[in-house]
């Protein structure tokens, strides 16, 4: 098995340990899992370009993710 490393909020982190009963590494790789089956499932749709470009559309992205802290790095 292979072994990634994400960051998170240290907010977000506190709140995790609220539920300590949680897996949280399986939680993340029940998701991961879900959102390939759902891409690959989209690749077979006859418009399957036009959506998997809106999906990645930097607008979008945008709206369900915050890369400020990620931005950091291209200055380093």
């Amino acid at each position: 098995m292979t072994n990634i490393t994400l960051s998170i909020d240290d907010e977000v982190y506190k709140r995790m340990k609220n539920y300590s009963e949680i897996k949280w590494s399986e939680f993340v790789r029940m998701c991961i899992k879900k959102r390939i089956i759902e891409l690959e499932t989209l690749q077979n749709h006859p418009n399957s370009e036009s959506i998997m470009t809106m999906l990645a559309s930097e607008d979008v992205l945008k709206k369900d993710w915050n890369n400020e802290l990620d931005e950091r790095w291209n200055n380093v």
